[in-house]
């Protein structure tokens, strides 16, 4: 940027500050912009080269922007070790590396994210779900990752481990977690995350907001059917469990089967596409 272009930038940005225009957007903008600026470590590119064998596949050019954004990622969540763990920076580099994978071409961060909690292993959770006639079920389950609402996403660190070492079986906890705090940034976990903004349009968003909805629904419906007739395929029956989950599993696939994703089911491909912003099939 030259001085005339540096100086009518500041001019600008002032001006929409003392006219109350100026929100956290932009300040959230202009520190990332900074973070990206900055050289990428080498020990990190070497963790990624040695534990993450996608980022060898990609482009120079990809793999700067996925650097760019772990970067971001790094700068912005804090890493907590539960059961005991103690968070070292390869994990950190890693959980992000899979994670900014989601944002390659979307951009941005995850919003309602606040912090990445981190176990050695599986870990036990205890629900109580109401059933008919209001009878409370409790029922205790082994995770290797979940994403709540209020800001956390929790991961077993073999899991992530396994993830990235295999980056085409269509399996990625991380992947499916950070999905999940996609579509929560849209007030509720129901399947449909943010889609586009101002750029594209109010009636270009209505319409990609409701080509998203007919083609998530029918292959929801569609994979429960299947299902209910015995029958099997590329996408697991988790995803049947809820929209959510539908998105979330098919966000797997997409990143590390895309081929297969869009052979099977090329309008849900298509979708994801527009989603996501990029064609893993390109990389």
């Amino acid at each position: 940027m030259s001085l005339p272009q540096a100086l009518a930038f500041f001019v600008a940005l002032a001006l929409l500050v003392a006219g109350g225009l100026a929100g956290p957007t932009v300040w959230v903008a202009l520190r990332r912009a900074r973070v990206m600026r900055r050289p990428f470590p080498t020990g990190w590119r070497e963790v990624l080269r040695q534990r993450m064998p996608l980022y060898g596949e990609l482009s120079p050019a990809t793999q700067r922007r996925l650097d760019q954004r772990i970067q971001v990622l790094l700068a912005e969540l804090p890493f907590i070790g539960c059961g005991g763990l103690v968070v070292t920076e390869e994990m950190r580099v890693l959980i992000a590396a899979q994670a900014a994978l989601l944002l390659l071409e979307r951009g941005g961060g995850f919003g309602s994210l606040r912090q990445v909690l981190l176990y050695p292993g599986a870990f036990v959770v205890d629900r109580a779900e109401h059933g008919a006639g209001g009878v409370v079920h409790e029922s205790r389950r082994a995770l290797a990752g979940e994403s709540w609402q209020h800001g956390q996403v929790v991961l077993a660190w073999d899991a992530v481990q396994a993830g990235a070492a295999e980056p085409h079986d269509g399996s990625n906890v991380v992947v499916h977690e950070f999905a999940h705090q996609l579509d929560h940034e849209t007030g509720g976990a129901n399947g449909a995350p943010f889609l586009g903004g101002a750029a594209h349009g109010a009636r270009a968003r209505r319409a990609g907001q409701q080509r998203w909805a007919r083609v998530m629904n029918a292959e929801y419906r569609a994979l429960q059917t299947r299902l209910a007739q015995g029958e099997s395929g590329l996408i697991d029956a988790y995803a049947a469990s809820a929209p959510a989950e539908f998105f979330a599993v098919v966000s797997e696939l997409f990143f590390e089967r895309p081929d297969a994703l869009a052979l099977a089911h090329p309008d849900l491909f298509d979708e994801m596409r527009r989603c996501y912003r990029i064609d893993p099939r390109r990389w």
